[in-house]
């Protein structure tokens, strides 16, 4: 798909990091529990619940968090009334940004989510503002080293997926939305490991960045990246090859 956000590629290998600090726990909880309040606490009956838990595995979160966040979600504990909420908003140079909310009180969560895009030389927009210039999706990232890149292409498209692009050293697997799980479950039969699964929002059309306004960017990516609230964050901008050696540098 043309135009796919530059910060796609970023955010993965900062996930690594994130990871490691636990960042990733709060957010992947929340997670758990919407996606065991939809479609109930049995992951082999509910897609969505047993990749929200595998997701939550793979960053080493404990059986005992797994299992609370599923009782919330199914209401046998308190503490599961979740809004899943969209900001959508501008950056620097016009990069429209578009985040996934769950929040449990929404008051605290929209102040919060307006100071980091208004630090960072952006502003927090109207329902709408940005969100025309995004497609919800199904993004997969899988490391080079799974797979032939020809033979995974085959294998995403035969399941569905739209395209296949390589990016660094990763490919980006990308389908429709009512093909995710299809996708997902071909990879898993052919033991072809995707670094992170997720429905998201991809940008139909990006824009190019410099380096004053990139730093700004990515600062403000990063921010939204680790508010608790934030399931994911979108962005359209693309930084080519010598603003970021020029970044590199920094």
């Amino acid at each position: 798909m043309a135009g796919h956000s530059h910060w796609a590629g970023i955010k993965h290998k900062k996930a690594v990091i994130d990871a490691k600090r636990g960042r990733l726990w709060s957010r992947l909880s929340k997670a758990i529990i919407v996606a065991a309040r939809m479609g109930g606490g049995d992951p082999d009956a509910n897609l969505r619940l047993r990749y929200a838990i595998n997701d939550a595995k793979s960053v080493s979160m404990p059986k005992d968090n797994i299992d609370r966040a599923i009782k919330k979600g199914t209401g046998e504990l308190g503490g599961g009334a979740l809004e899943e909420v969209l900001y959508e908003g501008h950056g620097p140079s016009g990069v429209m940004v578009i985040c996934e909310i769950l929040t449990d009180n929404r008051n605290r969560t929209a102040p919060e989510i307006r100071k980091i895009f208004e630090l960072n030389g952006g502003k927090l927009g109207a329902t709408g503002c940005a969100a025309w210039m995004f497609d919800r999706k199904g993004l997969l990232v899988v490391p080079e080293s799974a797979a032939e890149e020809d033979v995974l292409m085959e294998l995403a498209l035969e399941a569905g997926a739209e395209d296949v692009q390589h990016s660094g050293d990763v490919f980006e697997v990308i389908c429709p939305v009512d093909a995710f799980n299809d996708v997902c479950a071909a990879f898993e039969q052919a033991e072809v490991t995707a670094d992170s699964r997720e429905v998201t929002y991809i940008p139909r059309d990006t824009v190019d960045i410099g380096a004053d306004d990139a730093r700004k960017v990515l600062k403000m990516m990063e921010l939204l990246e680790d508010h608790d609230d934030v399931q994911s964050a979108s962005a359209n901008f693309n930084i080519d090859d010598a603003v970021l050696a020029e970044l590199e540098t920094d």
